[in-house]
């Protein structure tokens, strides 16, 4: 049966466009790290600004380790900022903290998206972790029931990475809007658009890869 897994051709071209992804948005955030915004404020700086402009005021900021490790956690409404983008002034670090406190604001309006996308995040990673357990056990025992089980798990994976690309992009605009009244120069908004364009690929790249492996799975079950 995986000898006749015709599906795994669907889900290489996803891969060559996840590893694409990931390259440029390594290589646009490494070179706008090097590029200093013209208003010389700090990632901590522009996130703290653009919270406190929205009312903001209890949402604390933190370092944390790792390079694009930045996320918003909104169990304990903590905006976590790695070092290059808490400590530098450079137009990447502006950007994505910018981009953020995007999600922070989604958070505090009740964004209805990010909403749902948090309540789906238990299922989807508890498919992400046993997906593949349950099909290899079910092909390997004769169990269709598993197969069929770990697909519907995987369906929560790709609804996830689905409706996160509507969460992320709305953060990004949300990010240029911010940083366009008055926190960046007219001059920095196209290099800050790139680096979150380039952010924005990854997110495609996850889905697509989703969808792929999704397709792949009932195919494979279909043949079972």
């Amino acid at each position: 049966m995986f000898f006749a897994d015709v599906g795994f051709l669907l889900v290489i071209p996803a891969i060559i466009f996840a590893a694409y992804a990931q390259s440029k948005v390594s290589s646009t955030f490494n070179k706008y790290l090097k590029h200093a915004s013209a208003s010389g404020y700090t990632g901590y700086q522009v996130a703290r600004a653009i919270l406190d402009r929205n009312g903001l005021h209890d949402v604390d900021i933190e370092m944390v380790r790792g390079k694009l490790s930045d996320h918003y956690d909104p169990r304990k409404r903590v905006l976590r900022l790695s070092r290059d983008v808490y400590q530098r002034s450079s137009i990447a670090s502006v950007g994505v903290a910018a981009h953020e406190v995007g999600h922070a604001i989604q958070h505090a309006e009740g964004y209805f998206p990010l909403l749902l996308r948090n309540n789906i995040a238990p299922i989807a990673g508890f498919g992400a972790r046993f997906v593949w357990i349950l099909v290899f056990a079910g092909f390997l025992l004769g169990i269709g029931d598993l197969v069929y089980i770990g697909i519907f798990l995987y369906l929560a994976v790709v609804a996830f990475q689905v409706i996160t690309l509507p969460v992320e992009f709305n953060a990004s605009n949300r990010a240029v809007a911010q940083l366009s009244n008055g926190i960046i120069a007219d001059a920095d908004l196209k290099p800050t658009k790139k680096v979150l364009n380039a952010a924005a690929l990854t997110y495609v790249a996850a889905t697509l890869v989703g969808i792929a492996q999704l397709i792949r799975l009932i195919l494979l079950a279909d043949r079972d």
